[in-house]
């Protein structure tokens, strides 16, 4: 009988009859602040061997034991996406995170550009929330949180047969942009997606001399997100929407 309500992100091996110790924070969580006793159930995953349920074998203060009884959901991984963005304000850039996470990004790589506010993030922060997401959609799977990186090093270093969605901000409100804006293609019926990325600008914008770099890459897409310009935030999940769409895991007969 499967009457789990919470589901928790574990970093040990799930199946069978296994069992899986608790630290002293998940314990307090589990049957502090969630009021859990003994025979109740959690719903487990770990990013590799899907969703497990399992029962409280030992709840204490600091810390419990639970028992996993059966798999009730495969791992699903997400499309070979990464959403790279600029931080913003901090509870812009949680979001920012929580987001990419519940929407399928599979790495997000948090970048520096000319006109970046921001010079350093709290990556452990940022992992925190990609698995507090997974935990609250139901995904089996959690995103990389990279550390910040220079966008032009990034770009320099560019993996072979990985796209790049870029979000020129320079399409909106009837801007002059250096390329057309050319809609995306659609993923044919069957297909796997392919490895992908979304940019996304600063609050700023992208500089002029970013902007012609990313028009000049032979493997960039530049693409417009509508005729308003969009808050940093706002154009993550926009671009993340029309990609998964077009290109991703999202049923395209919908």
């Amino acid at each position: 009988m499967n009457d789990a309500k919470i589901r928790l992100y574990v970093d040990q091996p799930l199946g069978a009859g296994q069992t899986v110790p608790l630290d002293r924070d998940k314990a307090h969580y589990l049957f502090g602040v969630m009021r859990l006793s003994e025979g109740a159930g959690v719903l487990l995953f770990n990013g590799r061997d899907g969703e497990w349920l399992a029962r409280v074998a030992e709840a204490g203060k600091r810390g419990g034991l639970l028992h996993c009884e059966a798999q009730t959901r495969q791992l699903r991984m997400p499309p070979d996406l990464w959403l790279l963005f600029a931080p913003i304000k901090k509870a812009r850039t949680d979001f920012i995170v929580e987001k990419a996470a519940e929407m399928g990004a599979a790495r997000i790589v948090p970048v520096q550009t000319d006109f970046t506010n921001a010079e350093r993030i709290r990556q452990d922060r940022l992992q925190a929330h990609a698995v507090e997401a997974a935990e609250q959609c139901g995904g089996t799977f959690v995103p990389e949180v990279a550390d910040l990186v220079r966008l032009d090093r990034l770009l320099a270093g560019w993996p072979e047969g990985r796209q790049l969605m870029f979000c020129d901000e320079g399409f909106a409100d009837g801007g002059a942009a250096t390329a057309p804006s050319a809609p995306l293609p659609c993923r044919a019926s069957g297909q796997l997606p392919q490895p992908w990325a979304i940019l996304i600008g600063p609050e700023g914008g992208f500089s002029p001399s970013e902007r012609a770099r990313l028009h000049s890459l032979p493997f960039a897409h530049p693409v417009s997100l509508g005729p308003r310009i969009l808050r940093a935030d706002t154009a993550a999940v926009a671009a993340l929407t029309l990609w998964q769409m077009r290109l991703g895991d999202w049923d395209q007969t919908a």
